[in-house]
């Protein structure tokens, strides 16, 4: 009997959750053994759990889990340095250079336990089965047109929390926008998951994006179009073949460009595209002002879909039952592709 064990999220502004009560109840109906752990700040309530068929247990307790449970989450573990004895579903952040990678993978080297990386499960032909993108970029080209608009508006964005709706977010950008011409905007990555939710949310405050793809970015650059831009959205994943699309050089060069939405946000990579800051930026401080004549602000929240938690777990949640489903053959499919990605980069 596989045993899907969902853990609380710890981390802070993190009310999302990759299961549903609905897919709780298909697990069961399968065969699973589902537990799922109470947390005061997840989206939807363990009553509807409890009511599906889920066992529930206190929060944080995954770490006493049997030792065959699959512990299942989204962002990342404390960083306690204790050894990853289970297998883990998560998102990792462990194999791109990112400066917590490598503290992760020593974890699981220590306690023998096995990473199955969401942002690895692949299908045949290296595409992802489940992503969270279209909702990053979404929020993310929201959040970023609002700090464009305070800078237009000689301030800096503010703190920005959750929406309770897509509609109520869309409604408070056209809000933001009004009065003020229009911004021009380019999406690199445009046709991905995430580059169609950024211009789906420029088409819902009346912005045609211009959309760049790989076509467009082949040269590696300079792209002086980007500076062109009052807005650049960047939805490509950081990667060796990534182009730098906004330079350090950019900081003093003649340019419209004042906001940047880094949605995709790997500012402590080795290859991150946006050298021009290092670090994430926050519910609290949505923004990096990294020069003053003119202003150039840089959005780079990393937990995006968290500001719309509903709308993004269960779309998520839709995208992974059927392979969480498949959890009984775990040797094989996106799991044996995400185990044997975990084992080359431990070694």
């Amino acid at each position: 009997m596989v045993h899907l064990w969902v853990r609380a999220e710890e981390r802070e502004n993190e009310r999302r959750v990759g299961l549903v009560p609905d897919a709780v109840e298909a697990l069961k109906a399968d065969g699973f053994r589902v537990t799922v752990e109470d947390s005061p700040d997840r989206i939807l309530p363990i009553a509807r759990y409890k009511a599906a068929g889920a066992e529930i247990a206190p929060r944080g307790s995954w770490r006493e889990a049997p030792q065959d449970a699959l512990i299942y989450g989204l962002k990342e573990l404390p960083e306690d340095g204790s050894p990853l004895t289970h297998r883990h579903i998560m998102f990792g952040h462990a194999y791109k250079g990112q400066s917590a990678g490598k503290e992760l993978l020593r974890r699981f080297g220590a306690g023998g336990g096995t990473l199955y990386d969401l942002e690895y499960l692949t299908d045949e032909n290296g595409r992802r089965v489940a992503a969270f993108g279209y909702w990053a970029g979404f929020v993310g080209a929201a959040v970023t047109l609002k700090a464009w608009a305070a800078a237009q508006r000689g301030g800096q964005c503010g703190a920005v929390s959750e929406w309770e709706e897509q509609g109520a977010l869309v409604d408070e950008i056209r809000a933001d926008l009004a009065d003020l011409n229009l911004p021009r905007a380019l999406i690199v990555g445009a046709l991905g998951r995430v580059g169609n939710g950024a211009a789906d949310m420029c088409n819902a405050v009346d912005i045609e994006p211009l959309r760049w793809d790989m076509a467009e970015t082949a040269s590696g650059g300079p792209f002086p179009e980007i500076l062109a831009h009052e807005l650049f959205f960047n939805c490509v994943l950081a990667g060796p073949q990534t182009p730098v699309f906004v330079p350090k050089e950019a900081l003093s060069a003649p340019r419209a460009l004042a906001a940047v939405g880094d949605i995709a946000c790997d500012p402590t990579s080795d290859f991150n595209p946006i050298p021009v800051y290092d670090s994430a930026t926050s519910w609290e401080s949505p923004v990096h002002r990294v020069a003053e004549s003119p202003v150039l602000d840089i959005m780079a929240i990393d937990n995006l879909p968290s500001l719309l938690p509903r709308e993004s777990s269960e779309d998520f949640a839709g995208q992974m039952l059927p392979h969480l489903l498949r959890l009984g053959e775990i040797g094989k499919g996106v799991w044996g592709r995400a185990e044997t990605t975990f084992k080359d980069h431990m070694k």
